[in-house]
């Protein structure tokens, strides 16, 4: 049985079983055949080496550095913080007498207190210097990874502009282009480290 709508309703013909018609069927059948979006293959393929190099990366460690690295990722959680909050409080509390209870061990002016706060700092800053030690080194592997990529691309990029000149000459297309001649060149690493060093040397 047909149900027709007032005039305005988007909903034009509906069912008054709530069955749907054939024209919303085909609607929802043509939003489920829509394919999802994918990445392309190379990219499973960098993640999956990327996510290689990490892991092997993770069992390079050594025990140093797997402790500093738990030391100083709980120093900068707020567990931490409210932690050492509780054990000041407790402290503080015990040796003035709040808690009859305890028999003060530390009394003013806090001593003992003291002298194991700068202890722990001693340790804390140590981990942390373990743990941005083992960060420099990554950054820096990372550092020349990128510039042996960089120059992997300046140089494919150079063998493509000579080839395109060679394709132009066959055609014989008219060279408009000044600086062709300039970006064709092998660009060294060391002349643009010394050029950089003249310039900075020259502010």
């Amino acid at each position: 049985m047909l149900v027709f709508a007032s005039r305005g309703d988007p909903r034009r013909v509906g069912r008054k079983d709530g069955r749907r018609t054939d024209c919303e069927a085909g609607k929802s059948e043509q939003k489920v055949e829509q394919p999802e979006q994918t990445a392309p293959p190379v990219v499973h393929k960098n993640i999956r080496a990327l996510l290689e190099v990490h892991r092997r990366q993770e069992k390079e460690k050594s025990l140093a550095v797997r402790i500093s690295e738990t030391v100083t990722r709980f120093a900068g959680s707020l567990g931490f913080v409210w932690l050492h909050a509780a054990l000041l409080a407790f402290w503080l509390m015990a040796n003035t007498k709040l808690l009859p209870m305890v028999r003060p061990w530390d009394p003013y002016p806090f001593v003992m207190l003291a002298m194991t706060a700068s202890v722990e700092a001693i340790f804390l800053s140590t981990f942390v210097l373990i743990s941005q030690n083992r960060m420099a080194e990554l950054d820096q592997e990372r550092a020349e990874l990128d510039l042996q990529m960089n120059l992997l691309a300046e140089l494919e990029v150079t063998r493509l502009l000579q080839m395109m000149e060679k394709v132009v000459e066959k055609l014989n297309i008219p060279n408009t282009w000044d600086d062709l001649a300039e970006l064709k060149r092998e660009v060294a690493p060391d002349e643009v480290l010394a050029a950089i060093e003249r310039e900075s040397e020259q502010e």
